[in-house]
């Protein structure tokens, strides 16, 4: 279709009307409220520039984000500034989201790849450190606290020894068992195959068995 469009000069006769074509047809905006916005509205949202799209995603988003980081490093001060390390490649990364994965498994290969790059082994063993009397327990009702110490205890244990696997095997052994994801979905976050994260996830399983047998 073609749209005529017609203006006058002033102390002019009014010109016929003339035809301009429209070619492009300008893109609907969508009205609805961010909340009822699905993931892939969000993110167009996001690169139109509305306000508070994005911080609806870290929103959705945060918690997830927050403890992978926290199940590499041990340590929540330092879970929350590399959680913010995430959401911000991740802003910048926005318009290189093609939609091929879920936003939430493009979230967790930012942050998988942010925890490898920036956290070494050494770095989570000397976190994973502390001497266990000098941890405090705030609720001693619930739990005895002898038992209680002895449980942070082991805990800290399989996390110093968590953090001594090789990278692939470390972060395919935390998304299996931390955060309860298929290998297919592993495979996604990683890049990598079904096959080659079942064998990680084998191999992690092993090698932690022989470290933990170590430190008993």
């Amino acid at each position: 279709m073609a749209s005529s469009l017609t203006w006058t000069l002033p102390g002019s006769r009014p010109p016929a009307p003339v035809a301009l074509p429209i070619t492009h047809a300008m893109p609907a905006v969508d009205s609805r409220s961010l909340e009822d916005l699905g993931e892939r509205e969000l993110v167009e949202a996001c690169r139109a520039g509305r306000p508070g799209a994005f911080d609806l995603i870290v929103e959705r988003h945060r918690r997830a984000v927050y403890l992978l980081c926290y199940r590499f490093v041990g340590s929540h001060e330092d879970a929350s500034d590399l959680s913010q390390d995430v959401f911000l490649r991740a802003f910048r990364g926005l318009r290189s989201f093609r939609g091929q994965s879920t936003l939430a498994t493009w979230l967790y290969r930012i942050g998988v790849n942010v925890c490898l790059n920036r956290v070494s082994a050494k770095d989570t063993l000397r976190r994973l450190t502390t001497p266990i009397e000098a941890q405090q327990f705030v609720d001693v009702r619930a739990e005895l606290p002898s038992d209680l110490m002895l449980r942070n205890e082991r805990n800290a244990r399989v996390r110093a020894a968590i953090a001594r696997l090789p990278r692939k095997q470390r972060a395919t052994l935390i998304l299996r068992t931390y955060h309860e994801m298929s290998h297919q979905e592993i495979a996604d976050v990683l890049g990598s195959s079904v096959g080659a994260v079942k064998a990680n996830f084998f191999h992690a399983l092993g090698s932690l068995k022989k470290l933990l047998a170590e430190t008993a």
